[in-house]
Order: structure tokens, then C-alpha cells, then sequence
């Protein structure tokens, strides 16, 4: 490029640390070392689904913009390409066929979010007027382009989902037990909390780990058939206090590359106010995503995992989670596995 994207980088960020034209983050920090570790939890060959089925929640109560899948089927002649017999060849009506497509918002169920879901507006010009600004200076109308920028084009031109889903997602997870220590109590956790936790467990954390968060809450969706209570989900389980510091300064030092949740946004929404007139409604992703360039998973599925964890006194295990290869894309669903 002609001249950096950025003459100021936001404070306690990583821009440029993985080179100025970097769209991973923190995923640069899984290395062959980190995965042959990760292979290492593998003792007894069994796995463990962590999604959610793609079309829970349900309606639209957790996020009013974004919609359930939709399956649509195409013409085929008189009829659809669906439960199609084929053309009679040599008299023999021998194969049946079925193609569907979906509508689906790509962060509606268990999910990956982008390093092109959240910026910020900042001023990384230094010319005294913010922008909006994503990881490492990525610049929404440039590289995130969206129908208010353009008549067509759009999408994340930079650090789009595919750039995750080829950086290799697999490595060592390690599961919090929320749920043990609060059951479904609504609880705001934050460094102290998450390090009671640990120590609980005897379980660490160490640089490259994918930390996984299980709250109860995705047991809740389950529960509640599609048609989620949205009061009842707003009072209930574990979330992350996004406004503590140590916790966002604990997530900078520990080298993790993602942040794995069963709930929705990780992190307490609404937050708590900030210290002073300005600050971000999404404290940790802000955080993570703009910052960072720290990947966050939501509404994953740990309920059969936190058991097996349970019984043979674990908290780590092997956890495959590529996104879709979905070029210009900022989040994806995904469909986590954990093999222990």
C-alpha cells in the first residue's frame, strides 16, 4: 500500500504487531506447536457437537434484524427440484433428486463473528475527525463496504470471514464452567470471577487457547421449542463483565485466539455504563474484534461436553471450528467439534 491506513492505533490494540496488512489477529498466535498441542487432549477418540441446531433461537426476540432460515426451492419444468424424477432413460425412472438453498442470516444461531462485525468511530487519521475504523485500520466505504457506500460490491473486501476459515481453526479449547458454579442465576462475571473459576477446575490457560464459556444458556434456548422468552433469557446465567478492565487487560496478556460463549454476545448487553461520556455500548467487542483482532463465538452448544468434563475431572479438549469459506462475509455459522 502507498501510505499505512493508520497514523494512531487505539489504545491497548495490536495493529500492526502481525504486520500491517494483517486480517486474522490473534489467529496468527495458532501455530503448528499450539495444534500439536491441542492433539495431545485427544485420549478417548469420542466428539462432541457444539452447535446448536441453525434454526433456534427461533423468531426474532434475541435480535430483532436478524430472521430465521428460510428454505427456497427451484423450478425444475412443471415442478420443483425437489423429489424430482429424473428423465426416463432406456424406459427406467431409476433416481430421484433433491436441491434446496437457504436464507439465512449468517449470525442468527451459533456463529462466528468477523473482524468486520464491530469497529469503532476513531481517529486514526489523527486529523481530530473519527471514522469508522475495524482491526487494523480496515475502513468502512473502503474495505467494508455496505449498500450506503455503494450501488453494488458490497461486502468485507478485507479481513472477511474467509481469511479466519483459512487460517486453520483448530486447537486447544478450554471450558469454563459457569453453569456449575451459578447454575442459572444471572451473574456478571468478570476477571476475578473467571479466575475463581479456573482455579476451581485446576484448569489454565495458555497462548493460542480458544477460551469457552458454558452458562446454561443455549440449554435454555433449547428448552423454550423456538420460541424464545426473552425476559426470562435476559435475567438468566453467566455473561461477561465487558466493562471490567483487569478482565479485557487478562484477555490482551493471555495469547488467546477466540472467545467461544453458549450465550448471546458474549458479554453482558446492555453494558454497564462507562466511566466517563464516551464509550462503547460492546465494551468487549470493542474490545476483542476492533482491537484485538480477537475472533468471539456465540450461542455455541456445550451442555453434553460440560458433562463429560464433569466426569473425568477435565477442562480442555481438541476443537475444530472453521467458518464458511464465504468471501466478503463479517460473521458465519458454524459447526463446532470437540474431540477429547
Amino acid at each position: 500500500m502507498d501510505k499505512p491506513r493508520w497514523q494512531h492505533r487505539p489504545e491497548g490494540s495490536n495493529w500492526g504487531d502481525f504486520g500491517p496488512d494483517d486480517q486474522i489477529g490473534r489467529m496468527n498466535l495458532l501455530t503448528p506447536a499450539t495444534r500439536l498441542r491441542a492433539f495431545r487432549e485427544v485420549e478417548h477418540g469420542t466428539a462432541f457437537c457444539l452447535s446448536l441446531p441453525l434454526d433456534h433461537p427461533g423468531g426474532n426476540t434475541l435480535f430483532q434484524h436478524r430472521k430465521a432460515p428460510k428454505f427456497v426451492y427451484e423450478k425444475r419444468g412443471d415442478s420443483f427440484n425437489f423429489n424430482y424424477r429424473l428423465s426416463n432413460v432406456n424406459d427406467c425412472f431409476c433416481d430421484v433428486i433433491s436441491d434446496d438453498a437457504v436464507l439465512m442470516f449468517l449470525q442468527y444461531s451459533t456463529q462466528w463473528d468477523g473482524l468486520g462485525h464491530v469497529g469503532q468511530m476513531f481517529d486514526a487519521d489523527g486529523d481530530g475527525r473519527p471514522e469508522k475504523v475495524y482491526y487494523n485500520g480496515f475502513r468502512a466505504g473502503i474495505e467494508i463496504v455496505g449498500p450506503d457506500d455503494a450501488e453494488r460490491g458490497w461486502g468485507a473486501r478485507s479481513i472477511g470471514i474467509e481469511r479466519m476459515a483459512t487460517a486453520g481453526v483448530q486447537g486447544r479449547g478450554v471450558l469454563v464452567d459457569l453453569e456449575r458454579i451459578h447454575g442459572r442465576e444471572r451473574a456478571l462475571v468478570g476477571y476475578d470471577g473467571l479466575m475463581a473459576a479456573l482455579e476451581a477446575q485446576g484448569a489454565s490457560v495458555e497462548q493460542g487457547d480458544f477460551l469457552c464459556l458454558y452458562t446454561g444458556f443455549a440449554d435454555l434456548i433449547l428448552e423454550m421449542n423456538k420460541q424464545p422468552d426473552g425476559e426470562v433469557l435476559a435475567r438468566s446465567c453467566a455473561v461477561l463483565d465487558g466493562r471490567d478492565e483487569k478482565l479485557l487487560q487478562w484477555i490482551t496478556d493471555s495469547g488467546i485466539v477466540a472467545i467461544c460463549a453458549d450465550n448471546f454476545a458474549v458479554e453482558a448487553y446492555p453494558a454497564r455504563p462507562g466511566a466517563n461520556g464516551s464509550y462503547p455500548g460492546l465494551p468487549l467487542h470493542a474490545h476483542c474484534l476492533f482491537k484485538l483482532g480477537l475472533h468471539l463465538g456465540e450461542l455455541w452448544y456445550f451442555a453434553e461436553l460440560a458433562q463429560w468434563l464433569r466426569a473425568h475431572k477435565r477442562s480442555s479438549f481438541l476443537l475444530t471450528a472453521p467458518p464458511l469459506r464465504l468471501p466478503g462475509a463479517v460473521g458465519s455459522p458454524v459447526t463446532p467439534v470437540a474431540t477429547v
